[in-house]
């Protein structure tokens, strides 16, 4: 069996960065998206070097939600991500624009790989990784290849939700990959569900974020984005808890 060469590759193109943080869940519809975005904001507000890349290839939806329009990565023995906000950036979109990605099975395990191994970060604090949806093979080759990620879990308040997290927290348990914790997202009444679903696991649940009515209207706006409640919140639970270590 003949290996890769962009395998070893994409150990050297993230050598740079001191730590990368995945955002995963599982299901669709949690926010992982917009807290991915979020929180690549909110860490280069407190003053560290940060990049994004949102591995999303069925629904890429980062640059929409931070308003990336106009800018495009620079060819130098790799593709270089342009910086907005104060975020390196890379997203699909720049090989595909805003057309659908007609890919299936090994070709979009085939992307993703392309995607990691020509990219160049250089030295970062931390990279953002935005998950590819679901828990399948394409899921399973991202965490192999991004050998030192931990990972932020996602969810709501949802049983749905909360069955499709257990599995993503036991794949993650198995595959001894560090979980910084999880956060509930978008949570409109009080209740325990997720801290009695999750129980069973060793697994810090991070804090909660609030449904917020009016987020909407900020989505495509990074000013008014980072000034959010949901935005305040993400950075309260950053701030607080350990498994970030801001200091480094």
């Amino acid at each position: 069996m003949v290996m890769d060469p962009r395998l070893s590759i994409i150990d050297t193109r993230l050598a740079g960065i001191k730590r990368i943080i995945a955002v995963t869940g599982g299901k669709g519809g949690i926010g992982k998206s917009l807290t991915s975005s979020l929180l690549a904001l909110t860490l280069s507000r407190l003053g560290c070097k940060v990049g994004l890349l949102d591995l999303d290839l069925s629904a890429p939806s980062t640059h929409v939600i931070l308003g990336i329009e106009d800018v495009y990565p620079e060819e130098e023995q790799g593709i270089v991500p342009p910086e907005v906000h104060g975020i390196a950036f890379m997203s699909i979109i720049y090989f595909t624009g805003n057309e659908p990605t007609p890919l299936r099975g090994d070709d979009i395990s085939n992307a993703m790989l392309e995607l990691l191994a020509i990219t160049q970060w250089g030295s970062l604090d931390f990279l953002i990784v935005d998950m590819p949806p679901g828990i399948g093979d394409v899921s399973m080759d991202v965490i192999r290849w991004l050998k030192r990620a931990e990972f932020l879990v996602m969810t709501t308040g949802s049983k749905v939700a909360l069955e499709t997290v257990k599995k993503v927290i036991k794949m993650l348990e198995e595959l001894n990959k560090p979980i910084i914790g999880v956060i509930e997202n978008m949570k409109m009444k009080e209740s325990s569900s997720v801290q009695e679903t999750l129980k069973e696991f060793d697994v810090p649940i991070l804090g909660e974020i609030e449904f917020d009515m009016d987020l909407e209207d900020s989505i495509g706006n990074a000013n008014a984005l980072i000034e959010s409640d949901v935005a305040v919140r993400l950075k309260e639970i950053v701030v607080s808890n350990s498994g970030f270590n801001l200091k480094l």
